[in-house]
């Protein structure tokens, strides 16, 4: 029989257990130091931060990463992704060399930009830490936003970086290199004899799957021979491996935020917005200069309006009516495009032929003020009536009952109905509706929106590209009903001349 006692541990020979390894041990702060441009994201940043900065440099970050999925989703090559990258970057998250300005300046620069890439990064890994498919979309843009900057990164400065990550790459010896020196040449015809001597690696064949794939290296006793001229993709691997173990870890201490209500509310909205970073309405940004805006020139320029207010003009003229949350939409985004409040209840007023002027008046004027802040509230009236909707407003939406047709045609309307609305307006190309019905199997209703968008300016988008007269961050992806009305309007009146 064995004595209850026998396992019990004497007080005096009991471990003393450090306070500072304690798991609620208060943690120290201390200030991050950034030697290189680049960063693999190893060590999490412990300095405190305001809860503005915490929100808008995630969303910045954000804006990046999902232009970066977006250009996938377009079938962009990697260059053209570059390319509209690049202004993006400069704009919304800049990383400066270390030779870069004069010192004082340049040194509190640059600790400012890496300190908001490397938080950044840290806020959108536990926003996007939730779910296989959030961790794979995010290590997949992470690894493509690090591939831009490695590739544009000083070689000297390259150097010092991939040596500051201790990376167990071995070496291959002058002896080992010379014995197989035809086998390796003959796997890398780039190099020739007359070059400068590269330097070869040793390094386990799973860690460059994209290089034994395309056959660019040796392969010997279950090691792949890398030359130096590859270093890019060992170092993209070992990116992409460290940053899917971390999000797995991340993903394990999810739980332990629920308690904090301040940071719970911004990573649940921005792992919502990852497809589309929501677009923020600024007042005026919908209007061009110059349009004909009157309630007898909607007609016509409803051919530069999004689907879903296409959709909503083509039922109003159908049906004379539509029903108040429809109402609600498309008179926001008229406002937004620049309607003045009298063309706007005019507008309304020619388009509900099946009402008396009193009807009218009592049932539906008093709506539309209200939306333009003209009546209502102390609140309202302050802020001017409410915003127009950006494209994620409208895909939260719970979707049209019966009779109604607000909302996202791409995700609200079943795909036969989408695929005719389309046609109804011209869009006819086999290849791309085969396109946007993939879209919208993968849920990726504003890239649905955008490939419809570029293919019916495709010769005006090649003509800006061309001439240079705009820029790459000018042909961002839309996210926005009335940015979307503006650039068309502007594709399709290229130098025209504007009306008064």
């Amino acid at each position: 029989m064995i004595r209850q006692d026998a396992y019990r541990i004497d007080p005096k020979r009991r471990a003393v257990l450090d306070p500072k390894k304690k798991q609620f041990a208060a943690p120290i702060y201390k200030q991050q130091e950034y030697p290189h441009q680049l960063n693999f994201y190893e060590t999490p940043p412990t300095a405190e931060i305001t809860l503005e900065q915490f929100e808008q440099w995630a969303i910045d970050r954000l804006k990046i990463l999902a232009e970066i999925e977006a250009c996938s989703y377009r079938n962009k090559s990697q260059t053209e992704t570059e390319e509209h990258i690049k202004p993006l970057l400069r704009k919304y998250l800049p990383l400066s060399p270390n030779r870069s300005g004069s010192a004082g300046f340049a040194e509190q620069r640059l600790q400012t930009e890496r300190q908001k890439d490397h938080y950044s990064h840290f806020i959108l890994r536990l926003a996007f830490s939730a779910t296989e498919d959030l961790r794979r979309r995010f290590a997949r843009a992470e690894t493509m936003l690090f591939r831009f900057r490695f590739q544009d990164y000083d070689s000297k400065e390259k150097h010092a970086f991939v040596q500051s990550l201790n990376l167990d790459w071995e070496q291959v010896s002058d002896e080992e290199k010379r014995e197989l020196e035809k086998r390796l040449l003959s796997v890398t015809p780039d190099i020739r004899r007359h070059q400068e001597e590269p330097s070869w690696y040793k390094i386990d064949w799973e860690r460059v799957p994209e290089l034994v794939e395309r056959r660019a290296v040796f392969m010997r006793k279950g090691k792949a021979y890398v030359p130096g001229t590859e270093q890019m993709s060992m170092v993209l691997t070992e990116f992409t491996a460290r940053l899917e173990r971390a999000l797995e870890l991340t993903s394990r201490a999810l739980p332990r935020l629920d308690e904090d209500d301040r940071l719970t509310p911004i990573l649940n909205h921005l792992s919502k917005n990852f497809g589309s970073a929501e677009s923020v309405y600024s007042e005026g940004e919908g209007y061009v200069e110059g349009a004909p805006m009157t309630a007898a020139s909607i007609d016509q320029l409803s051919q530069h309006f999004p689907l879903c207010m296409r959709s909503l003009h083509m039922n109003l003229r159908k049906n004379n009516h539509l029903k108040h949350f429809g109402r609600l939409q498309y008179t926001l985004f008229l406002k937004g495009i620049g309607l003045s409040l009298e063309e706007c209840i005019l507008f309304w007023r020619q388009g509900f032929k099946g009402f008396t002027d009193d009807e009218f008046n009592s049932r539906y004027k008093y709506n539309i003020r209200h939306a333009y802040g003209d009546v209502g509230g102390d609140a309202n009236r302050r802020g001017r009536g409410y915003a127009p909707y950006s494209c994620q407003k409208i895909l939260g939406d719970t979707g049209s009952g019966a009779g109604q047709t607000h909302g996202c045609p791409y995700r609200h309307y079943s795909v036969d109905n989408l695929i005719s609305l389309l046609q109804s307006t011209g869009v006819t190309d086999k290849e791309l509706l085969r396109g946007v019905r993939e879209d919208v199997e993968r849920t990726r209703y504003h890239i649905a929106c955008n490939r419809v968008f570029d293919w019916t300016h495709k010769a005006e988008i090649k003509k800006v590209k061309e001439d240079g007269t705009w820029s790459q961050a000018n042909l961002d992806t839309l996210s926005h009903p009335n940015a979307y009305f503006k650039r068309s309007y502007l594709l399709k009146n290229l130098g025209k001349p504007a009306r008064d």
